[in-house]
């Protein structure tokens, strides 16, 4: 049996992946699109970046000219300059997919 016998024939998926704005007016937002698990992430992981510079001023021995004194202060920074700005981008993400679908809701 030749191999082009056992390929299945393709679907037509054309309106599956049509953007938002593609759609009818009357179709319904989707209610689970990650909007809410975005916002909730980009919270802790902001809290926690914060949490861990402050750990590091105050509980790691503090940051000087040439940066936290111990060890453990230097993972803390570390954690604290990669978190906070990956959960802000979360966040702002998070409040764009709200806001456009918002605005969907709307109209």
């Amino acid at each position: 049996m030749p191999v082009i016998d056992k390929i299945p024939p393709q679907r037509s998926i054309q309106h599956e992946n049509r953007p938002l704005s593609a759609m009818p007016p009357h179709t319904p937002v989707h209610q689970d699109d990650g909007t809410r698990a975005l916002l909730q992430a980009g919270l802790w992981i902001t809290l926690a970046g914060v949490l861990a510079l402050v750990a590091t001023k105050i509980l790691f021995g503090g940051i000087g000219i040439t940066g936290p004194h111990t060890n453990s202060g230097w993972l803390s920074f570390m954690f604290a300059l990669m978190g906070t700005p990956f959960g802000l981008m979360l966040l702002v993400l998070g409040a764009a997919k709200w806001l456009r679908n918002r605005q969907a809701a709307h109209h």
